[in-house]
């Protein structure tokens, strides 16, 4: 707070604003009123061309800020972390402040990283030699239960890591055995801040490198699905799969993120609705970062994993919150998208986060030219509807 204040009262030279978060207060003012209201209020007379104007201002406001780029970069703070500000390169403000950060980065990269990288060795190599030696027992009870206390342990560790303080709340709705737990997606320590607190089943493409072997190690102790490049473009393999996962109650519960991508702790985006029609018991959770410590968000399209790595272990913490929501199930007048819409919903509200309707791909992706057309084909039927075209 003493930084933000100086930053807005100490300046001796007028500095460029920032702007403020832009899920509250955007770069620009949109009006609320739905766009076929809009219209009918304004096409009550003959089409005249200045009604294109309309269609304009709608066109610039996605240039300046659409809704869907902006949760693919770090969210912006409102207050100085002694990190560097999210988007905006530093900008020298006095020498005070300047000493504070300098002696800020000494702290992060000389004595907590150093410690944080050790932790972080001893929690992998822990995870791949105790996960290795228990594959070696037999079935059975007492393999489940060691893979757990050492899945759970390394998992611990590796958040001590981090400097991690996680507040978990409703833990009597934590996700049963035979059961789907799926969660926004904004970091790929999701699944270690998960399992610090209870075992999953995890799913996801096999990879080479450590995480291979971390992949090969962990798959051996506990029953986690693995799938080639080529089976993963095979949806109804997939489903296949995951349905004789869930189908044995024994077995721990599948942990999912259904939108397919990291997004920035601002917002959830589309739910893809294969998660939903495998069938089973449906447990929502919702993660919710404070950015005040460290930006947890990974802009895969900006730093490879080690950057990334690299960016959240020289950080001053990871600090969230896990909230589990009550299971649910999907009704019998509901389809998978709906039921997934259902579930996003739910999570939305429960972390405080923007609901979006939009598709996570977007992020490497153009948008569909269907998609684009479908909207032009509802601008034609809004615009014949209310008398503006004859």
């Amino acid at each position: 707070q003493w930084a933000t204040i100086r930053l807005q009262k100490g300046a001796k030279k007028p500095q460029p604003q920032v702007p403020r978060t832009p899920t509250a207060n955007g770069i620009i003012e949109r009006d609320e009123t739905p766009m076929e209201k809009e219209i009918a209020l304004l096409h009550r007379a003959d089409f005249e061309f200045s009604h294109i104007f309309y269609f304009c201002r709608k066109g610039f406001e996605a240039i300046v800020e659409d809704e869907v780029t902006q949760r693919f970069s770090s969210e912006e703070l409102l207050s100085w972390n002694l990190l560097t500000r999210t988007n905006v390169n530093f900008h020298y403000i006095s020498l005070r402040l300047t000493v504070v950060w300098v002696i800020g980065v000494v702290v992060r990269y000389c004595f907590l990283l150093p410690l944080r990288f050790s932790l972080a060795a001893i929690g992998i190599t822990s995870m791949i030699v105790g996960t290795t030696v228990v594959g070696q027992l037999p079935n059975g009870s007492v393999k489940n239960y060691l893979s757990e206390v050492v899945h759970l342990t390394c998992s611990r560790i590796l958040v001590r890591a981090l400097s991690g303080t996680i507040h978990y709340h409703n833990k009597e709705n934590r996700p049963q055995k035979g059961g789907i737990c799926v969660a926004n997606h904004t970091s790929p320590i999701d699944a270690i801040i998960l399992t610090n607190d209870g075992c999953y089943a995890m799913v996801g493409q096999v990879h080479g490198g450590l995480m291979g072997i971390i992949q090969r190690a962990t798959v051996k102790a506990c029953p986690h699905v693995w799938f080639e490049r080529s089976e993963m473009k095979d949806r109804h393999l997939v489903t296949k799969r995951l349905r004789e996962h869930v189908a044995d109650k024994s077995k721990l519960p599948i942990l999912i993120f259904p939108e397919g991508t990291c997004i920035n702790n601002t917002s959830v985006m589309m739910f893809k609705k294969g998660s939903f029609e495998i069938g089973g018991t449906i447990y929502p959770v919702a993660i919710k970062y404070d950015p005040q410590f460290g930006d947890a968000f990974w802009n895969s399209s900006k730093y490879n994993i080690v950057s990334y790595l690299l960016r959240i272990m020289t950080s001053w913490a990871i600090v969230c919150n896990v909230w589990y929501l009550p299971p649910m199930v999907r009704k019998e007048d509901e389809d998978a998208v709906q039921f997934a819409n259902r579930v996003k919903s739910a999570i939305a509200r429960q972390g405080g986060l923007t609901e979006l309707p939009w598709d996570g791909g977007l992020k490497r992706a153009k948008v569909k030219d269907t998609f684009k057309e479908e909207q032009q084909k509802n601008y034609s039927k809004m615009l014949v509807r209310n008398g503006s075209v004859g």
